[in-house]
């Protein structure tokens, strides 16, 4: 049955537009053929931004779960399956109903051009309206105002995770212009929930809704992490403080994330929803977000994957290891629309090393001979490998490491995590 859903997912990238639209229409042309469900859904907590997004939504997703609730939820990208970015009342869709589903509405849209996102994006929503549940947590693709997810009329709580640089293609060059697309999935009446950011990103916001009638929460003004200790913390919410025990999930970047999430689950209480502090604690010990500061073993040498793939997204790695006074040899793979350079620049004081490979089966890698050219310019010691095999096999036998950092994209992550755990 995967090879069925593989052959079928291949027709589906084969309908792409050969012209660009910067506009939803396909996608609504669709829906409407499909009576709407993207009118017909649960209670939608919809989350953009630049990182984050996916271990919010993961924390959100395990608390309200343990709280006996029933959860859709759309996640992308997807680490080594297709079924991984469609979450039907709390569990992973199964190949049957999801082969059953993208058939059926690939038949319904009769072979018009269609981006891959938004088609599947339409056979989700046919499936979360479907089917009853609790809350439906959206996943915005790459961008906000424009994103196949944005399609919705109504929402009960947007948030709006670290917004930095990327995808400057689709969202602009300028960080006020990303974070103007960002913002663009916000509804009216909707509670915003606006994590940790920049100060520039946070001036500008604050500026761009500041006629909004939405209830505005802020990261460090309407919620907080106070006392961070070894094995919790103490969450302030509109000056009420909880203790929570610390994620499982790694570095200090987390705690934040699980902030913005208790701030959306502390607002979810507050509208009638029975949580309780003991299962909200339960929940967030219990998320799992695979591919983010991820433990694994190459042989004797401890091995770390996380899909870190911007300038952001080094800060941070480069803000754990620091912290750990740990130096790095680095694997790293990305996509040649990326800012490679701007992230090994930011990496560089935690890096021994790095060993370049491409991304296993995708066209858009940068090659190992562009990224070594890179690190010359940096002055970085690089080496590079034809294969994950050879750079495996290089590591071990040639530079005999005590840790390696796998990282620069999730889809490298995901073609090889299982090499390691």
């Amino acid at each position: 049955m995967k090879k069925q859903l593989d052959e079928l997912l291949k027709q589906l990238v084969n309908l792409h537009p050969k012209y660009i639209d910067l506009s939803l229409n396909r996608l609504l042309k669709l829906l409407k053929k499909l009576d709407n469900p993207h009118l017909n859904l649960p209670p939608v907590i919809h989350i953009a931004g630049t990182n984050g997004k996916g271990s919010t939504l993961s924390y959100l997703r395990h608390i309200l779960i343990e709280n006996k609730l029933k959860v859709h939820a759309y996640i992308s990208p997807h680490l080594k399956l297709f079924n991984e970015r469609i979450i039907l009342n709390n569990k992973e869709i199964k190949n049957e109903k999801l082969i059953s589903t993208l058939k059926f509405v690939k038949k319904i849209n009769k072979e018009n051009p269609i981006t891959f996102f938004e088609i599947t994006t339409a056979a989700a929503f046919f499936l979360f309206s479907k089917e009853k549940a609790d809350f439906l947590i959206l996943e915005t693709g790459l961008g906000g105002r424009l994103d196949a997810t944005n399609v919705i009329k109504n929402c009960l709580i947007n948030i709006i995770t670290p917004i930095g640089i990327d995808h400057q293609e689709f969202l602009g060059k300028d960080i006020r212009k990303i974070t103007n697309e960002k913002l663009g999935i916000i509804k009216k009446n909707s509670d915003v929930i606006i994590s940790k950011q920049n100060n520039i990103v946070k001036f500008h916001i604050k500026k761009k809704l500041k006629n909004k009638k939405n209830n505005l929460l802020f990261f460090n003004k309407d919620f907080k992490i106070n006392k961070k200790k070894k094995n919790n913390f103490i969450f302030e919410f509109k000056k009420k403080k909880i203790n929570f025990n610390n994620p499982k999930l790694i570095g200090e970047h987390q705690i934040d994330n699980v902030g913005t999430a208790l701030a959306a689950i502390l607002k979810i209480k507050e509208l009638g929803y029975h949580l309780t502090n003991k299962k909200i604690n339960k929940g967030i010990l219990n998320t799992k977000w695979p591919g983010r500061l991820e433990k694994g073993k190459l042989g004797k040498i401890e091995v770390y994957l996380d899909g870190a793939h911007n300038v952001d997204g080094a800060t941070q790695l480069l803000k754990y290891f620091k912290s750990k006074k740990i130096k790095v040899w680095l694997m790293i793979g990305m996509l040649n629309n990326k800012n490679l350079y701007g992230y090994l620049k930011k990496i560089k004081p935690i890096l021994k090393g790095v060993v370049a490979v491409s991304i296993p089966d995708e066209k858009n890698s940068f090659e190992p001979q562009e990224i070594i050219k890179k690190c010359e310019e940096l002055k970085i010691v690089s080496f590079a490998q034809n294969s994950i095999t050879n750079a495996n096999k290089f590591l071990t036998i040639n530079i005999k490491p005590n840790i390696v950092l796998v990282s620069g994209s999730l889809y490298l992550i995901g073609k090889i995590r299982n090499k390691y755990l």
